[in-house]
C-alpha cells in the first residue's frame, strides 16, 4: 500500500504536468482531513515519507503561558517537564495509529487531492503563459465549438474566439495553428489563455521573425494599422542611415513581406517609411494615392489632404479604408476633399476672414485681404501672436501691430462677456460693474471668469493677484458684482 501511494503520486504528477511533491503534499492534507474524523478534536498532521510511502499521523500539541484548548495546549511547565529545552511556542508530536479510510473519508480525501492540484495546474498554466503575453504561440486544434477555436498548447490550453480569427478563416480539430498570445486571464473556474490572429500584434511578431534587421533593432515598427484579412499598412524606421528600412522589410523579390501575406492568408501589407513631419508622414500613408496638398491643424489633431479627382477614390479606399487606416497609423484625422472642394473652401476661409477682420478691426478690404494672405485667418490667431510678426508684415511696424491686437483682443472680451451672459440669462456684463477696465476684465475672462456670477461667486484672494488690481479693489468688484446679482436685496 505504501509504496502504491507513491505510484500514484508519480502517475498523477505526470499526467497533470504538476511537480510530485505538490501532490504528496495534497495526499498529505488529504489525510489530514480524513483524520479529522477519527481523532476529532485533535490537532492532526499527516506525513507520507518520500522515499518507502510510509504514513504517520501525530497529535500536536504547543506550549503556550495560559491553556484554552485541554486537547492541543499544554503550558510550559508541562512542556518543560517533557522536554528540557521547550520554549513558549514549541511544538510536541505524539504519534496516533493509523487510520481506515472509509467509502465517505475516501471520497472527502480524493476531493482535497483534486482541487490542490487544480490549483496547482492553475499557478502553472498562469506562470507559463503569463511572461509569453505578446509573442506568438503554436499549438494543435483540440476542438471548435460555435465558431470558438480552442488549442492544445501542450502544456495548457488557449481560446480563439471567433472575433480572434481572420475572416472566412476555418479550423477543424487536429490543424496546426500560429497565434498571438493575447492575454492570461485568471478567471474563478481557471486561467484562461487567449490567443488571437486579427490582433496587430500578429503582424509585428511576423515581421520580426521574418526580418532580421528588426529583430536586431536596426528596423524598428513605430505603428501598425490592421484591417484583419484585408489589408494592414506598418511605419518603418531605421536607426542606420545606411539601411533602408523599407526595403529591409519587403526582402529580396519580396520573400520577406511574402512569408508574411502567406501566414495571413493573402491580407496585403503597405509599409511606409516613418517620419516626424506629420503632414508627410500622412502623404505616405495614404499611399497609393497621390496628395496634392495638405493642411495641418494641430490645435484639432486634423489633416485636410486635397487629391484630384481620378484620385479621390483611391486614397478614400474600398469602403473607406485606405483612409481611415492611415488615419490610425499616423494618429491624425484626415479629411480627404478633391482639390476643386479644397479650392472652394480655401476660397470661403479666405471670404469669412476678410470679412472678420474688416467688421471686427475696422479696417478695408485691402488691408484685411493683407492680413489674409499673410496666414491669418482668425482674431484669435492675430490677438495673441507675437506682435513681430504682423509688424513684419510690408508696410505695418510696431505701432500698428500693437493696435491691432488691441482692436482683436477687445473684440474677443466682448464677445466672451456677451456670451457668459447669455448664458447665465444676465442683462448686466462685467464691463457694467463700477471700477471694471477692459484689461481686468480680460485677464478674468482668462480665468473664464466671464459672468458677473461667476465674479460674484469668488473670493478676493483668488483674483488680488491681477495686474493693476488691488486686495481693496478686488473685493469692491466682488461687492458690486454680489449687488447686481441682488444677493443683498
Amino acid at each position: 500500500m505504501n509504496v502504491e501511494m507513491l505510484q500514484v503520486a508519480d502517475a498523477v504528477a505526470r499526467e497533470k504536468s504538476v511537480d510530485r511533491e505538490l501532490v504528496l503534499e495534497a495526499m498529505e492534507q488529504a489525510l489530514k482531513t480524513a483524520a479529522r474524523r477519527t481523532y476529532p478534536g485533535l490537532n492532526v498532521e499527516a506525513e507520507i515519507d518520500r522515499d518507502t510511502g510510509e504514513i504517520r499521523l501525530f497529535h500536536v500539541r504547543v506550549a503556550v503561558e495560559e491553556v484554552e484548548d485541554q486537547d492541543n495546549e499544554l503550558t510550559v511547565e508541562e512542556a518543560q517537564a517533557l522536554r528540557d529545552d521547550a520554549v513558549l511556542g514549541s511544538e510536541f508530536r505524539t504519534a496516533l495509529a493509523p487510520i481506515e479510510l472509509g467509502r465517505i473519508a475516501a471520497q472527502t480525501a480524493k476531493q482535497v487531492i483534486n482541487q490542490k492540484i487544480r490549483e496547482a495546474e492553475r499557478e502553472r498554466v498562469i506562470a507559463e503563459y503569463e511572461p509569453r503575453v505578446g509573442e506568438l504561440i503554436t499549438g494543435i486544434v483540440k476542438r471548435v465549438e460555435r465558431g470558438n477555436v480552442y488549442v492544445d498548447l501542450g502544456r495548457g490550453e488557449a481560446v480563439m474566439y471567433r472575433e480572434d480569427l481572420l475572416p472566412r478563416e476555418t479550423f477543424r480539430q487536429g490543424d496546426r495553428v500560429r497565434a498571438y498570445l493575447r492575454e492570461v486571464r485568471n478567471q474563478p473556474k481557471g486561467p484562461v489563455v487567449f490567443v488571437s490572429r486579427s490582433d496587430a500584434g500578429m503582424v509585428l511578431r511576423l515581421f520580426e521573425q521574418e526580418v532580421p534587421e528588426i529583430e536586431d533593432g536596426t528596423v524598428t515598427i513605430q505603428a501598425i494599422a490592421r484591417d484583419p484579412g484585408s489589408r494592414s499598412k506598418i511605419a518603418v524606421i531605421s536607426t542606420d542611415p545606411s539601411v533602408d528600412p523599407v526595403g529591409a522589410c519587403v526582402g529580396m523579390r519580396g520573400a520577406r513581406v511574402q512569408a508574411v501575406v502567406n501566414e495571413l492568408h493573402g491580407e496585403k501589407i503597405d509599409i511606409i517609411e516613418w517620419t516626424d513631419d506629420p503632414a508627410a508622414f500622412v502623404v505616405n500613408a495614404l499611399a497609393p494615392a497621390e496628395i496634392e496638398r495638405v493642411m495641418v491643424d494641430e490645435a484639432t489633431n486634423t489633416i485636410e489632404a486635397a487629391v484630384s479627382e481620378e484620385n479621390l477614390a483611391i486614397a478614400i479606399g474600398r469602403r473607406g479604408q485606405n483612409v481611415r487606416l492611415a488615419s490610425d497609423l499616423s494618429g491624425w484625422h484626415i479629411e480627404l476633399m478633391s482639390t476643386g472642394e479644397e479650392k472652394e473652401r480655401r476660397h470661403e476661409e479666405v471670404v469669412k476672414a476678410r470679412t472678420v477682420f474688416q467688421e471686427g478691426l475696422d479696417v478695408d478690404e485691402a488691408f484685411a485681404t493683407v492680413l489674409v494672405d499673410e496666414g491669418f485667418f482668425s482674431l484669435e490667431e492675430l490677438a495673441y501672436c507675437a506682435a513681430e510678426d504682423i509688424a513684419a508684415i510690408e508696410g505695418l511696424d510696431a505701432e500698428i501691430a500693437q493696435e491691432l491686437q488691441k482692436r482683436a483682443r477687445n473684440v474677443l472680451l466682448d464677445q466672451a462677456l456677451k456670451q457668459g451672459s447669455e448664458e447665465a440669462g444676465s442683462a448686466v456684463t462685467l464691463l457694467d460693474l463700477p471700477g471694471m477696465t477692459r484689461e481686468i476684465a480680460e485677464q478674468l475672462a482668462a480665468r473664464e471668469m466671464t459672468t458677473v456670477e461667476s465674479l460674484a461667486d469668488a473670493a478676493g484672494d483668488e483674483i488680488e493677484d491681477i495686474e493693476g488690481l488691488s486686495r481693496e479693489e478686488a473685493d469692491a468688484l466682488i461687492i458690486a458684482a454680489r449687488e447686481a446679482c441682488g444677493w443683498f436685496d
